[in-house]
């Protein structure tokens, strides 16, 4: 029974591997909207729209210490200097 189940787990791993490489935008949407539905009905519109807020802040943010636009250190030092 447990090789079954290994198999029908690797089966969808597949499946998921290449639904993520030929539709990776598709799928990116849907888990998105997915999120977003569940947020607003569970919080509220508005509070959904600032937690999708915060969050692409954060994505922003992160993109530029990545990219290294900025040293993300470097600006928690001045923060914390100028209090």
């Amino acid at each position: 029974m447990e090789n079954k189940n290994e198999m029908d787990f690797q089966a969808l791993k597949m499946l998921f591997v290449e639904l993520w490489d030929k539709h990776r935008g598709k799928m990116i949407g849907i888990i998105s909207g997915l999120l977003l539905g569940i947020l607003v009905l569970t919080l509220g519109f508005w509070r959904a729209i600032f937690i999708c807020l915060c969050i692409f802040i954060g994505y922003l943010v992160g993109k530029m210490v990545d990219e290294k636009v900025v040293d993300f250190r470097e600006v928690v030092q001045r923060i914390i200097k100028n209090r």
